[in-house]
Formats: C-alpha cells, structure tokens, sequence
C-alpha cells in the first residue's frame, strides 16, 4: 500500500482548525477497526511529514501494548509486535514527546529490520478519551530535526480525534461480537437442549464452552449426593482436561458461593488459592478458572469450569458467557430427565410397576432374536382365573391389590436377566432367558408355592394358570408366534383342570 503523500502543514490557525475537522469527519465515519488504522495514517500523512508510521494500542491492567498498524515508507506492514507500556515515554507520561534526533536516548519504539532506514526523529502523542489513555501514535522521519513543536501539537490534536474514534470502532467491534457470541450461544443451547441423552448434552456443554471462550480445558462436574458437596468430573475436554471420576470436595468458601449463592467464581490463580484443594493443582495446571454452578429443579446438581494455562483476567462477559451456558445445561439436563423419566413411565405398568406390553414386546424382539441364532428360550404366560369375579365381589380396590400382589411374586420370584411383565389385565408374562424347560420347572414351582401362601391370595383363595412355551427355530419366527404357543398351553391346561375337579391349578 503506497503511503500517503504529505502535504505543508496548515499554517493559520484557520487552516489547522479545517484540517482537523476534515480528519474528525474522517475518522467519525469509519468503524472498521483496520480502515480506522489506516484512515488516521493517512489523514496525519496529509498535514506531517510520516515516511514511518505505527499505533500502538495499551492495556494498562497488564501493561501491555500492541502494534496494531505499522508503516514503513511506502509499506503497511502487517505486525502485532507487543512490549511493556511502562518502558514507553508516551505512555507512561501521557504527554506528547518531539524528538529531534536519537531516538533510543527517549525510549521510543523504532520499527523496521535491520535492513531498513534509521530513523532520526520522531513526534509521539497518547490517545487519552475521558481520563483513559487508549494507546499513542508516532509519526518518525529519517531525517534528523524534521518536526516542530506546531507539529507536535497537530499531531496531539489528531491522537485527541483518533482516540474517540477508536473508542467507537472498539465499542462497535465489541457489540458485533456480542451479537455474534449470542447467536453462537443461541445456536448452541438449541443443540445442549434439543438432545434427550445426558451424555450427548455433556459432551456439547464441553465443545461449546470451548468454542465460546478463549481457554485451555473445559470441564462438567456432577454433585454425587442431594446436598451437592462432592462434585465429580463427567465430562472434560481441551488441552488441559481433567480425567473422568476426579472428585472435588466443594465445601468452605468455595462451595458457599456455588452451592448457597449459586453465583459464579473466578479465581485468577489458581496455584495459590484456599478455594482448590491441593490435590488438584497437578491436574489444573495452574493458570486461572471460572466456575458457574447448574441448577435443576431449585437445587445444584453440578458445576461448568473453564481454565486458562496461562494467569488471566476472565471477563464478565466471558463469565456471563459460562453461567449462559451453565443454564442451558441446567435445562437440558431437566429434559432428558423429564424424558427419561417419561420413558420410564410409557414403558412401564402404572399399577403394579412391572414393565408394560410396550416394554415386554421390545425385549421379546430381542430375546427371539438371540434365540434364532441358537440360545434358548422359555415364555410362560400367567392368568389368574375368575379375576372378574373377585373385582365384581370385593371392588376394584381389592382387585387391583390382588394383582400388585401377584406382580410383586412374580418380581421376586424372578432373575435378574429375566423379564416379567403384566401383558393386559390379569395376564402376565414371564421371559425366560437362556433357560430350558426343564430350567424353568423350578421357578413355575416357587412362584406357585408363593401363591399357596401369600396371605392375600391364600385367603381369598385365588387360582392360577399357565402356559409355557419354549422356542422352536423350526416353527417359531416372531414373539407372537412364542407368545400364541404360551397361551394355546395355559388354555389346554385350564381346559383339563376344569374337567378334572381337584386337581392343580397349573
């Protein structure tokens, strides 16, 4: 980019007071950040001699100043040289300095390779905006004693105009990147709260908080117990992640500000803090974090932490950015309850608490699947004889008592891998894994034993009859086909006691 050619420098206070409202009007209107840069070259370019060029903008938190813009003769050089702002005359005195010749006897900055030109004098000014000083420009010459002191205050009126400029474009680039960063957080909490798996909505917390935010290692810590004292690592990620299981006891200050307060917490160093326990100083690698508890149904079920390796200031945007996120896990994490739960209950008999038809049926699909590749099978179909009866006698109450009882028998009765179901009114049915019939003889013989001396059923002296198939690769294909074979048998056997007074119900 060629530099901008200069031109005599206004004499008359007239003149200058015109330059100056051009260069107002000038940089006012630009709010790009980079066209910002090279609008105040150029129009300082037009009224002082410029043949090397820079601004530098300045963190006064950490001392820290960044080149931004640098040109040299007729080149715009691409830089983001940083040094220490105390070391810079300007900044540290936050007065406009002239230079006549040597520049390093004043501390300013020379820029350039050691191929380029020396420059010999130089005109610095700060660029201060309500009691801030936002950074300084410099306009340098090869030639020795090239500036004035009518020079020096042009140039110090033109830092004045730039740094309300650079203020506005700063403020403009920070609202564009809120607004981008909320349609980001937007974007992502669709996709934590739209799923329904716990550990999917874990994994998207992590990507996204190191997505939204400059750090190292992203983790999810889950409360172990109801009081939330002892969180554990569910999900971690990054450069720094924390192993999976690593457990945190959150009590004292700490866990008074996430658990009571439910309020976020940063700690800027994390290798000499009370709030972390020691134990976990190997893994955090020192540096800084934040915090953010999560809540679900009023209560602290977890923590977000974001870290940085390195010591940092976290701000509140990027604070606000994390408990943002630790909300959306808040919500996400409800849904999939809610929907675990409402899983639960669709699949699940509302009245005895034994899996439904639904649930019976998906788990007959696999079973008769596994059968058909050679494990065996047996399926007993339950019916409590007369049930109508006993409703119609006693009421629906003690009916309804009748088969919880029964459910419950059938339940304890059973193993662990085997299912037990109430197929539709007073029918259960019972799926027998892995399990032959003649394996199956002594659970048909404990469950009738129960039914002969539970008080409930003994008393009212219920009967009941079964069926049992077992699978035949030859002639069964589907549960159905399993589940008819069941019930052709207790019907046949129910046949033949009634036509046989007094003998066994089964």
């Amino acid at each position: 980019m060629p530099a901008p050619q200069a031109r005599a420098a206004p004499s008359s206070v007239a003149e200058r007071y015109n330059a100056l409202l051009d260069i107002g009007r000038t940089l006012a209107s630009t709010l790009s950040a980079d066209d910002l840069y090279a609008a105040i070259h150029r129009e300082t370019a037009r009224v002082v001699q410029a043949s090397g060029f820079y601004i530098a903008l300045y963190e006064p938190a950490v001392d820290t100043a960044t080149i931004v813009y640098y040109a040299d003769t007729d080149e715009v050089v691409r830089t983001h040289v940083t040094f220490r702002g105390s070391d810079s005359e300007v900044l540290r005195t936050r007065e406009a300095v002239l230079v006549e010749d040597r520049l390093d006897d004043r501390s300013l900055l020379h820029l350039g390779d050691d191929h380029s030109p020396v420059t010999r004098s130089a005109i610095s000014a700060p660029m201060l905006h309500k009691g801030r000083i936002l950074g300084s420009v410099s306009a340098q010459s090869y030639e020795p004693s090239t500036y004035s002191a009518d020079d020096l205050t042009m140039l110090q009126c033109i830092a004045d105009i730039a740094a309300v400029a650079v203020e506005n474009a700063q403020h403009v680039a920070e609202l564009e990147k809120r607004r981008h960063e909320a349609e980001r957080v937007e974007e992502i909490g669709r996709a934590i709260t739209g799923s329904l798996d716990p550990t999917d909505v874990l994994r998207k917390v992590i990507d996204a908080i190191l997505g939204l935010l400059t750090v190292d290692g992203a983790s999810v810590w889950l409360c172990d117990s109801p009081m939330g004292q002892v969180a554990r690592v569910a999900e971690s990620g990054g450069d720094i992640a924390l192993p999976i299981g690593l457990t945190w006891d959150l009590s004292g200050k700490l866990g008074e500000q996430l658990l009571e307060n439910r309020a976020p917490v940063v700690v800027e160093d994390l290798s000499d803090t009370p709030l972390v326990p020691a134990h976990l100083r190997d893994h955090l690698q020192a540096g800084s974090g934040m915090g953010a508890p999560v809540v679900v149904a009023n209560r602290v079920v977890g923590v977000l932490t974001a870290g940085s390796r390195r010591s940092r200031q976290f701000s509140k945007e990027d604070v606000a950015v994390l408990q943002r996120l630790a909300n959306q896990t808040s919500v996400a994490l409800e849904n999939a309850r809610l929907h675990s739960n409402l899983q639960a209950l669709s699949l699940t008999d509302p009245l005895t608490g034994l899996p439904n038809r639904r649930r019976l049926q998906m788990h007959m699909d696999q079973e008769v699947a596994a059968a058909r590749r050679g494990r065996a099978l047996v399926v007993v179909v339950f019916d409590l004889d007369d049930f109508k009866r006993y409703n119609d006698t006693l009421g629906h109450v003690a009916g309804d008592a009748l088969l919880r009882t029964f459910a419950q028998i059938l339940a304890e009765e059973n193993r662990a891998m085997n299912l037990v179901a109430r197929y539709g009114g007073d029918e259960f049915v019972a799926v027998l894994s892995d399990t032959t019939m003649d394996m199956a003889l002594p659970y048909l013989r404990r469950v009738r034993e129960r039914v002969a001396t539970e008080p409930v059923m003994r008393d009212r002296q219920v009967k009941v009859s079964l069926g049992v198939a077992e699978f035949d690769v030859a002639t069964m294909k589907t549960a159905e086909d399993v589940i008819r074979v069941a019930d052709a048998d207790l019907y046949a056997r129910r046949t033949q006691r009634l036509n046989e007074p007094g003998a066994p119900s089964s």
